[in-house]
């Protein structure tokens, strides 16, 4: 049975990768079929196959679809309004060219610690295109750095969901998982963001989207303040902060649930939509007509987008069903390693098997903790453990990962490049992360 488990997603991964490299198979198309032929190899049933495949689509879209529409709609605005290039412009005077790679890296950081990294993503990509096109670099020399850090600091450091997860689940003080995530995630998002992408940008030159090469320069002087369009983008970003907020400091309880709804991202982004339609759209001079327009148009590109990132999701879902997931974490569990290499390496599987680093961070905390080694250990030895399963479940984003078919169609690459420049991305990012959190761990010993 194991062996069955591993030929049939061996044998399945193998075929969608050569579908869509060798055959250039439509991705969605080419998904698909992998996935049922790896439910069929792994001995699932039929009603499985088809639950695994609804439960796929359905979870997925559930977590992204509002926020992919509401985000390319607040991406027009903020387009068509002259705001993205105000903030490219801005930054590039302020860092310099080189700087600014480094800017969007920090700012990632930040706003991912309490933004889902899609939504991060879909707010603040505009802004690495407009510098793209205002330096005429390949996009991928601000768009890497942007990734990356919006996956360092979606990874370890909380309040984002997984490493909270994981520290509840091994029993570790926040305090010391938010200090090694930090420590980290400062070296993960220098080793995968500016140098990486530095590398990339150079090596790939990727244009930016069409609708955004183009945009007719505007007018400076019509331009909206730095300051106006940086609120802006702030709104959807303060109330999901004030939402978790809300969920820990206890003088904010009597407003947890208003907070806590303004806070749902999908609300949240709504809000700033309108606030952009508004203060980026008719104060510009836009008409009701003009922002319809320019607002459906923007829409045109996201079925494609929702669609192929949801056959991501039913692909992990197929792999994390047929139970490939907890055969590999367990195995793994009982080699003769130090812990932290441990924990590290199970992520790391169930992440490449499955996608998900959600799940990875999950089944990964759930084995670690139920072994016997850890008890006695040190706050600071558990929170690089937290670390070590971070860096794990961000390994290797490849075809069964949502966010690969995300980040491929909305930065506009083919497949082999985002192998070659994403994954490696996330790859450098767990990587770091890890061989830090084995440093510290030595010494917490």
């Amino acid at each position: 049975m194991p062996e069955r488990l591993i030929i049939a997603a061996i044998l399945g991964i193998a075929l969608l990768l050569v579908l869509i490299i060798k055959f250039r198979m439509q991705a969605m198309i080419a998904i698909l079929i992998g996935a049922i032929l790896i439910g069929l190899g792994a001995g699932m049933s039929f009603d499985d196959i088809v639950s695994s495949v609804n439960d796929g689509m359905g979870n997925t879209l559930k977590g992204i679809g509002l926020l992919v529409g509401l985000g390319s709609m607040f991406g027009s605005i903020l387009e068509i309004s002259g705001g993205a290039q105000a903030l490219a412009n801005t930054l590039v005077g302020k860092f310099g060219d080189k700087k600014a790679a480094w800017a969007l890296s920090i700012t990632g950081l930040v706003i991912a610690m309490p933004v889902f990294f899609d939504a991060g993503l879909i707010i603040l990509i505009p802004i690495a295109f407009s510098l793209a096109k205002r330096t005429g670099k390949s996009s991928l020399y601000y768009c890497i750095p942007l990734l990356a850090g919006l996956a360092v600091g979606h990874a370890f450091i909380p309040p984002t969901p997984g490493p909270i997860l994981v520290a509840s689940m091994l029993g570790v003080d926040l305090g010391w998982v938010i200090l090694i995530g930090i420590i980290c995630g400062i070296f993960s998002m220098i080793v995968a963001g500016p140098i990486w992408g530095s590398y990339c940008g150079g090596k790939y030159n990727i244009p930016v989207p069409e609708h955004i090469a183009n945009q007719k320069e505007i007018d400076k002087d019509k331009m909206p303040a730095f300051s106006t369009v940086v609120g802006i983008i702030l709104i959807p970003l303060v109330l999901i902060i004030l939402k978790s907020l809300a969920g820990v400091v206890p003088s904010m309880k009597p407003a947890k649930p208003v907070l806590s709804f303004l806070g749902e991202p999908f609300v949240a982004l709504t809000i700033a939509t309108l606030a952009a339609m508004i203060i980026l759209g008719l104060k510009q001079g836009y008409s009701n007509k003009e922002l319809e327009k320019v607002m459906t148009k923007s829409l045109e590109p996201v079925g494609l987008i929702l669609l192929v990132t949801a056959c991501g999701g039913v692909l992990r879902y197929i792999l994390q069903n047929s139970g490939l997931g907890t055969l590999i974490g367990e195995g793994v569990a009982s080699a003769s390693l130090p812990i932290v290499i441990v924990a590290f390496i199970v992520a790391a599987l169930v992440r490449i098997s499955v996608g998900s680093a959600t799940v990875a961070m999950t089944m990964a905390a759930g084995i670690i903790a139920s072994m016997p080694e850890i008890t006695g250990l040190s706050p600071i030895h558990l929170a690089c453990i937290t670390a070590a399963i971070a860096g794990g479940a961000t390994v290797c984003s490849h075809f069964n990962d949502s966010g690969f078919w995300l980040v491929k169609t909305l930065v506009g690459m083919d497949e082999k490049t985002t192998l070659k420049t994403w994954t490696i991305m996330e790859t450098l990012v767990g990587c770091t992360g890890f061989a830090v959190a084995l440093v510290i761990s030595l010494f917490a010993a």
